[in-house]
This record gives structure tokens, sequence and C-alpha cells, in this order.
């Protein structure tokens, strides 16, 4: 296997689905791409953008992908692009919405549980292990009495918006961490307690 890493932002297709939590993984990669326009995978239902992190000509190569299937079903495009580009799971990084830890938060992990996230279930069936990457973007917990599954479809409130943009950014950097300096060191990066806080 190449050391090709296959980066994977999961969301739902199409414009009603566009601006919602359960897209951030999509906005993650838009940014990433940096207005390279995405063009349609051979052999996979989905979208990618082919290049290099770090160096232009040297650097790691990467592929952008974004399934244009639903999220429920992001196992047969991941496991079809990792197939094609001959990325092995280690080098596959899925970047998800994540309740389970507050908005503006970024965690990543290797491997574990699904946390009942439908996307990376069918990931982790498709590619016949759980031990990829992750960039848990965290969107926080639904309020009150509503349904996680409202929640995650629905876009993001006012206040969030004014700093979604940088916790994009912020996704995108530490991806990029991920690819250039390994999972640990990535970590102790993205992890560490921000000044002021």
């Amino acid at each position: 296997m190449n050391s090709t890493h296959l980066i994977v932002g999961l969301g739902n297709p199409g414009p009603r689905y566009a601006a919602t939590r359960h897209n951030i993984g999509q906005m993650v990669l838009d940014h990433l791409a940096g207005g390279t326009a995405f063009s349609a995978a051979r052999r996979a239902q989905a979208v990618v953008v082919e290049g290099r992190m770090g160096d232009p000509v040297t650097g790691t190569r990467t592929i952008l992908a974004k399934p244009t299937t639903f999220m429920n079903t992001s196992g047969g495009p991941v496991k079809a692009l990792a197939s094609y580009y001959s990325v092995d799971p280690a080098h596959v990084i899925v970047v998800h919405d994540e309740v389970d830890i507050p908005f503006d938060t970024i965690r990543l992990k290797q491997g574990g549980g699904e946390g009942g996230h439908n996307g990376l279930r069918d990931i982790s069936k498709a590619l016949g292990t759980r031990d990829y990457l992750r960039v848990r973007v965290g969107v926080g917990r639904p309020p009150g009495r509503q349904g996680t599954a409202d929640f995650v479809l629905a876009p993001f409130n006012s206040t969030e918006r004014r700093t979604l943009d940088v916790l994009i950014a912020e996704a995108a950097d530490a991806v990029q961490m991920l690819v250039l300096d390994g999972l640990l060191s990535a970590q102790q990066r993205v992890h560490a307690p921000r000044e002021g806080a």
C-alpha cells in the first residue's frame, strides 16, 4: 500500500442539506480544496479533488472526497475509493459531525466505536475495520427534547454561525496535521487547552 491519504467529508447530497450540522465534514473539505472544483470520481459515488499536502511536488498525495450518497450509505463510496487509489484504512481520514462533544471543539482519534453515527457505522462495515482516522467536529447536543436526527439535519443557529468559519478552518488544519505529522503529534496540538480558556 502507498502513503496516499484518502480524506472523506461526510454529509448528505443536495442544497437542502448543504448548510446543516450533519454536513460539516463536507464544509471542511470545501475549505481544504481551496476553491478547486470537485469532479466525479471513477468507480465511486463521490466527487474528488486530487492534490498534495506539504510540498506541492514532493508532499503527501491526498484525495479529498465527498460521497454523493446519503450519509448512512457512505461506506460503499469510501471502500470503492480506498480500493481504486490503493489506500490502507490507516490512511483513511473521515471528517464528520459529532454530537458527543461541544460545538467549537475538535477531537482526533483512530478506531473505536461509532457513537451512533450511521455514516461511520456504514464505513466501518464496508472497510471491515474501525481502524481509520476520524476528525470529530463538535456540533453539541440537541437542546431540550429535540431529537438528535432533527438537530443534526438543521442548519447552524445564528450564534454558531458567528464562529463556524473558524471551526471549519481549525478542522481543516487538524486534517493537515494528521497527514503531515501523524496522529500523536496532531492530537497533542489539537487537544491542547486554548489560551485564555
